[in-house]
C-alpha cells in the first residue's frame, strides 16, 4: 500500500507540475501580450494627441514669447480631457508653465521624457513613478518649436497607469483562474485514471504478500480484462501451482517420514541391544554407539518433519494440561547433559529460588523444544565447549533461557534463523526446520521464542510462556 501511495503521489506530481509549468507560462505569456497591447495602446494615443496639439500650436500661434505664453496657459485651462490626461506646457529649463489640473507646481517632473525632447526636438516616453507624486504614470513629451525653428519648451501629456495595470491585472487573474479549473480537471481525471491501477494493483500486492507468506492456493479477484486481469490469472496460475507442488511435497515428506520411522526404530532398538551385551570387542562396540546415535539423530529429523507438515496443514494440536514446568526442563536439562559430555560439551545448570508455579502446557512438546534447542546449542556453539540453561520469573512469564559460547550468529542471518528451511553460513548439518517448529509450538503455548547474540559471544536463545492464563 506504501508503495501504491507513492505511484500515486508520483504521477499526480509529475503530470501536475507539467500541467501548472506550461500553464504558468501561458499566464506569463499572456500577460507579457496584454501588458505589450495596453500599453502600446495607450502610448500611440498619447502620440496622436500629442502631435496634433503640438502641430496646432506650431500652425496657428504667431506671437512673441509671452503671449505664447499665455496661449499655452489658456489652452491648458480649457483642455476637456483632463479627467484622463494631464496636459503640461513645460519650458526649456523644465519647469512648467502650465498645466490642465489648474495650478503650477513648484517643482520640475525631470523625467527623462522631457530631456529626450528637447534634445531631439521630437518625441521622449517615459513609463514609471512619478518623482512629485510617486504615482505610477506613463507620459508622452513632444518639442515644441517656435516659427523661427527654435525650441521654446515641451508639450507633455501624462496619465496614471493605474486602469491599465487593473486591465491587465484582470487578465491575469482570468487566465489563473482558468489555469486552476485546468489543474483541477487534470488532477480528478488522473486520480480517478490512477485509481482505476492503483486499487487492483494494491490488491494483486496484497494476494501477493500472502501467497508469499505461505498462503499457497490464494486466488485475486478481477474484473479487469487488460493488462491488469492478464497479471491477476498470472499470478492466480502461480498461486495455484506452487500449491499443488506444496502439497505433492508435504504427501511425499509425510510417506517418507512415516516409511523410515520403522526401519530407524528397529535400527536404534537393536543397537541398543547389542550394546546391553558384553559380547562386543571394542571397535565394534564404538562402531554401535555411533549407529545408535546417528540412528536417533534421524530418528529425530523424521520427528521434525512430520511435525512440520502437520503445522503446514494446521493439523498440530496441543495437549493442554497443568504441568510442572520447572520439573520439565530439569530432567530434560540432566538427561542432555550426558549427551553433551560425550562431545566434551559441559552443560551447566544455573539455579535459582524463583517460585515457579505449574503452567497450562503440552509438557511433551515444550520438551520437544528444550532437547531441540539444546541439541542446536550443541551442534552451532559446540566450539565453545559450554551451554548455559536457566528457567525463571519475569513478572508474569516464565522465561526460559539457553545459551552456548560458540561463534553466534551473523546479523544478517539473525531475522531468518527461524524460518522453515533456512541454514544460512553454517557448516553444520541438519534440515533447517527444527527452529521452525519449535517457535509454531511456542506460538500455540501463547508465548515467544527469540534468538539474538549474547555479550561475549554466543547465541542466547529465549523462551517466554505466560505464567497464567
Amino acid at each position: 500500500m506504501k508503495k501504491a501511495g507513492s505511484l500515486r503521489k508520483r504521477w499526480l506530481r509529475n503530470t501536475v507540475g507539467v500541467v501548472c509549468f506550461f500553464g504558468l507560462a501561458c499566464v506569463f505569456a499572456v500577460a507579457a501580450v496584454f501588458g505589450v497591447y495596453y500599453y502600446s495602446a495607450l502610448e500611440a494615443d498619447m502620440r496622436y494627441r500629442a502631435g496634433n496639439t503640438a502641430d496646432f500650436f506650431a500652425e496657428n500661434v504667431n506671437q512673441d514669447y509671452n503671449n505664447f505664453y499665455q496661449s499655452c496657459i489658456n489652452y491648458a485651462k480649457s483642455y476637456s480631457q483632463k479627467d484622463k490626461l494631464e496636459l503640461q506646457f513645460i519650458d526649456v529649463n523644465g519647469n512648467v508653465v502650465a498645466t490642465s489640473y489648474g495650478e503650477w507646481m513648484d517643482d520640475s517632473p525631470n523625467t527623462q521624457d522631457i530631456r529626450d525632447a528637447l534634445s531631439s526636438r521630437d518625441t521622449g516616453k517615459f513609463v514609471g513613478k512619478d518623482p512629485i507624486t510617486g504615482e505610477r504614470v506613463m507620459a508622452l513629451s513632444k518639442a515644441m518649436i517656435y516659427n523661427n525653428g527654435e525650441v521654446i519648451g515641451v508639450l507633455r501629456y501624462v496619465t496614471s497607469t493605474k486602469l491599465v495595470d487593473r486591465q491587465i491585472a484582470l487578465v491575469v487573474m482570468y487566465a489563473v483562474l482558468a489555469l486552476s479549473v485546468v489543474i483541477l480537471v487534470v488532477v480528478l481525471s488522473n486520480n480517478y485514471y490512477i485509481r482505476s491501477i492503483i486499487v487492483p494493483m494494491s490488491e494483486i500486492t496484497e494476494k501477493a504478500q500472502l501467497i508469499a507468506a505461505g498462503s499457497y492456493g490464494s486466488q485475486i479477484q478481477t474484473k479487469y480484462d487488460d493488462e491488469i486481469g492478464e497479471l491477476a490469472d498470472t499470478i492466480n496460475d502461480l498461486s495455484l501451482q506452487i500449491s499443488q507442488n506444496e502439497k505433492v511435497q508435504r504427501d511425499f515428506i509425510s510417506s517418507l517420514s512415516h516409511e523410515l520411522r520403522t526401519p530407524l526404530t528397529s535400527i536404534t532398538g537393536w543397537s541398543e541391544t547389542l550394546l546391553a551385551g558384553d559380547t562386543l570387542d571394542p571397535d565394534t562396540r564404538r562402531g554401535m554407539r555411533i549407529i545408535l546415535r546417528e540412528g536417533k539423530r534421524l530418528t529425530e529429523m523424521v520427528v521434525d518433519l512430520l511435525d512440520f507438515n502437520r503445522i503446514q496443514d494446521g493439523r498440530m494440536t496441543l495437549n493442554m494440561e497443568l504441568y510442572d514446568i520447572r520439573g520439565e526442563f530439569e530432567d530434560t536439562v540432566f538427561m542432555y547433559s550426558s549427551r553433551a559430555a560425550q562431545d566434551g560439551i559441559q552443560l551447566e545448570y544455573l539455579e535459582n529460588e524463583d517460585d515457579i508455579p505449574e503452567i497450562s502446557c503440552d509438557h511433551e512438546r515444550m520438551r520437544q523444544v528444550f532437547l531441540n534447542i539444546l541439541d542446536n546449542a550443541a551442534k552451532h556453539g559446540g566450539e565453545g565447549k559450554k551451554i548455559d540453561a536457566s528457567i525463571c520469573m519475569d513478572g508474569q512469564e516464565v522465561v526460559i533461557q539457553i545459551r552456548d559460547y560458540g561463534p553466534g550468529i551473523p546479523e544478517d542471518e539473525l531475522p531468518l534463523v527461524k524460518k522453515k528451511f533456512f541454514r544460512g553460513s553454517m557448516k553444520n548439518r541438519g534440515t533447517g526446520i527444527g527452529l521452525a517448529v519449535c517457535e509454531e509450538i511456542v506460538n500455540l503455548h501463547s508465548g515467544t521464542l527469540t534468538l539474538e547474540n549474547a555479550e561475549g559471544g554466543g547465541t542466547l536463545v529465549t523462551v517466554r510462556l505466560p505464567a497464567f492464563q
